[in-house]
């Protein structure tokens, strides 16, 4: 039995496609429509607001306002209860609108003698392309039932607007008000390099024709098929496809537990069953998440929101049964444009082609901006319009240093593109070279250097580095990978492996790092306001001692007959250690009495990542056999700031007095305790960061297999002397950040960076 809502709309609909499909002016089609949905709403008023660029809406059909108002009022985005919709994507419904604290007078509307207002916004590939209103001369609480009709109503009108008849319509309005063609465009860039291809647009989303099912035991069974295909189709790719991402190996399993969210997929079918078609349930399924989450400042979840409109958009195209389809070129060198994309998506194009990416919405922490950075695909993003504008097949150039893209760009320009990558070429080829020569300073100083490892194909690193070791192996990730909690046979295949294939190089293992961003499927989440600083890391594992218990008897049995190296995460303070460290040492005593196969040593760790530590740290260093500093989370705690935030990124810099004075403190107090110390935080991962680190003392860094070619350059270039001489000089300045100093310095003295 289907909804009132569903029973509604449809009668609206019905009417609605009658009309489109008469031969009226695009005008007089719009002005229809919104006169049947204030007919069948029982209200007074309707309108119609369409984005006209980026950052505007203008009214294009109304109903029960002032004559002839279409393009002549308009409303910037963000402004006024029309504009807060188109801003967030969300709907909105007010009794009384002129107490709303949103609300804005436009006295040439004509909207004075109205009260209740109702708004819902049109939305494709998660951007509110327009807003669609009505409103009452009375008081009116309008309920949820109402405002799910305006939602569906919604989705079709999306599809009118987005037709072509109104695109070209649109574009004769953008050329009247002085809009011209571009062709070299500022943008954000998010990986760097030069790319230079032939473009391809990518349409992975479309708008959903056909709301209603029919046979609703037909569209469960279309909706299964759908997402088993889907989910199996993902596990091949992405256990067949070996990417070396190095430090971000997690998302693409994230992604893939995601696609397998049991709760989701039940969201989705008992939206079929309230009448639905499959593909419909889909995207209602998504705009309820959006609605309640679109608000949030937590950018894990605004993430897990790209992540959810990527898998959607997935799974529809398994519904239409064109899910292999992607945009195709001949071309060598290729460009894809979207407006969005998944991480997934990036792989179903021959990556090896693939010169740029440029994405109209983008964050630095955008899932498909970081697998494409790892594969050195140079990406630009926050360019709106771009989508729409250019066709496939036109020639591209991608700035990814300086964040412009060329559309159609010159001769000479081209050169410089070809240039550019002909350096990249040979320096690859340089610091392939590097591969046999050891990790020394000119004056003589052996630098350690490691990897860190996430999934399985981060191992290839050992050997095509030939690492001293593995610095930091991430155990949380099999966990994430697994839809139930791996028992200790289970563990102790993952790390059994990866000690085989270090053979006698040092192995460092993490305990488990989870909670904060790194959620696993069969964990419940708490729902913490503040994450980043709250249940997480060693915190749960001291809590559910099981966990970790169950981890060290992997660990021990991995390493049997070899060293093994664990430090624990997220430590607080001495007692947390004690607690940790007691933990392992009963297993190992466990595992002697058991069946006396062992490590030969054991040594036992902390990450340095919570400030507190660094003031207790004399009195650990007197218990802990090693220290490493996480610096991504311990720069974090000190400045107070969000490292996942785009709003502060360029804000707080490791590289200022601050922050440098506490890791010489660091590496000073493990000196005295001749405790061993080394860094696995971004920081060792960026040439000029890690030559900042070695001025400070530091002589064992773990990076990612991705940079330790640059890092191991860098390293060959440098005076150690020289460069402690010069750090010592800056620790004092009380400037925001002391990079351009440091990368002064290293051009001054050809350091390679």
């Amino acid at each position: 039995m289907k909804s009132p809502a569903v029973n509604q709309a449809i009668v609206i609909l019905r009417q609605l496609r009658k009309i489109t499909e008469e031969s009226d002016s695009l005008s007089d089609k719009l002005n229809r429509i919104i006169a049947l949905i204030v007919k069948d709403m029982k209200a007074d008023a309707g309108a119609l607001y369409l984005m006209v660029d980026e950052s505007s809406l203008e009214v294009f059909a109304a109903i029960g306002y002032n004559d002839d108002i279409a393009h002549k009022v308009t409303m910037r985005k963000g402004e006024g209860l029309v504009g807060d919709i188109a801003e967030t994507a969300r709907s909105v419904a007010a009794a009384d609108a002129w107490s709303h604290p949103k609300f804005v007078f436009k006295p040439e509307m004509g909207e004075d003698k109205y009260k209740s207002f109702a708004g819902v916004p049109l939305i494709r590939n998660r951007r509110a392309i327009g807003v669609l209103t009505v409103q009452s001369f009375e008081t009116h609480e309008y309920s949820r039932l109402e405002i799910e009709i305006l939602e569906t109503v919604a989705m079709v009108m999306t599809e009118i607007v987005s037709s072509e008849e109104m695109n070209k319509y649109k574009q004769v309005l953008i050329r009247e008000r002085g809009l011209v063609g571009r062709d070299k465009i500022k943008g954000l860039g998010l990986s760097k390099g030069y790319g230079l291809g032939n473009a391809v647009i990518h349409r992975r989303g479309r708008i959903v024709t056909k709301i209603f099912a029919e046979d609703k035991a037909q569209e469960l069974l279309r909706l299964e098929a759908a997402h088993t295909r889907m989910n199996a189709d993902l596990d091949e790719k992405f256990n067949s496809t070996r990417l070396g991402i190095g430090e971000h190996t997690d998302i693409l399993d994230t992604y893939r537990m995601f696609a397998k969210d049991k709760g989701w997929y039940q969201k989705i079918a008992d939206n079929v069953q309230s009448g639905l078609t499959a593909e419909a349930a889909v995207e209602r399924a998504y705009e309820d998440m959006w609605n309640r989450l679109s608000g949030t400042t937590d950018q894990y979840l605004k993430e897990r929101l790209h992540d959810l409109r990527d898998v959607s958009d997935r799974l529809q195209s398994y519904l239409r049964g064109d899910y292999a389809i992607v945009s195709k070129s001949d071309a060598e060198d290729i460009v894809i444009i979207a407006q969005t994309m998944g991480p997934a998506d990036l792989m179903d194009y021959d990556y090896s082609k693939i010169r740029g990416l440029i994405i109209e919405d983008g964050t630095p922490t955008m899932h498909v901006a970081i697998v494409a950075k790892a594969l050195g695909i140079p990406v630009v993003a926050k360019i709106k319009g771009l989508f729409d504008e250019v066709k496939d097949g036109q020639l591209i150039g991608v700035d990814g240093n300086e964040g412009y893209i060329y559309i159609s760009p010159s001769l000479e320009t081209q050169k410089k593109f070809k240039a550019r990558n002909a350096e990249k070429e040979q320096q690859q080829a340089r610091l392939e070279a590097l591969k046999d020569k050891p990790s020394v300073t000119k004056d003589g100083v052996k630098i350690n250097m490691y990897i860190n490892v996430g999934l399985a194909f981060d191992l290839d690193y050992i050997a095509s580095t030939n690492c001293d070791g593995v610095g930091l192996y991430r155990t949380e990730i099999p966990f994430m990978a697994s839809d139930v909690m791996p028992d200790v046979s289970r563990q102790f295949s993952y790390y059994k492996d990866l000690m085989d294939r270090a053979g006698e190089r040092k192995v460092t293992f993490r305990s488990l790092d989870v909670g904060s961003d790194k959620l696993l499927p069969y964990w419940s989440n708490s729902g913490e306001e503040n994450p980043a600083i709250g249940w997480r890391s060693i915190r749960i594992t001291l809590d559910r001692r099981a966990i970790l218990r169950k981890q060290m008897r992997a660990f021990l049995r991995a390493a049997a007959g070899k060293e093994l190296n664990v430090m624990f995460p997220m430590i607080s303070n001495l007692s947390e250690f004690e607690e940790a460290k007691e933990t392992l040492l009963i297993e190992l005593e466990k595992e002697k009495r058991k069946s006396g196969e062992v490590p030969r040593k054991v040594n036992i760790g902390l990450m340095v990542e919570v400030p507190a530590v660094v003031f207790q740290l004399d009195a650990i260093l007197e218990q802990a056999d090693f220290i490493s500093i996480g610096t991504n989370d311990l720069a974090q705690f000190v400045f107070a700031c969000d490292r996942g935030n785009p709003k502060l990124a360029e804000r707080y810099d490791v590289l200022s007095a601050p922050f440098l004075n506490m890791m010489r403190q660091i590496i000073s107090a493990a000196d005295r305790h001749k405790v061993y110390c080394s860094v696995c935080g971004e920081m060792a991962s960026n040439p000029v960061e890690a030559m900042a680190l070695i001025g400070l003392g530091y002589r064992n860094l773990s990076m990612s297999g991705s940079a330790f070619g640059k890092v191991k350059s860098m390293v060959r270039t440098l005076n150690c002397e020289d460069i402690t001489d010069y750090v010592q000089t800056l620790l004092k300045s009380q400037k925001r950040t002391l990079r351009p100093q440091l990368i002064s310095y290293a051009h001054d003295h050809g350091i390679e960076i």
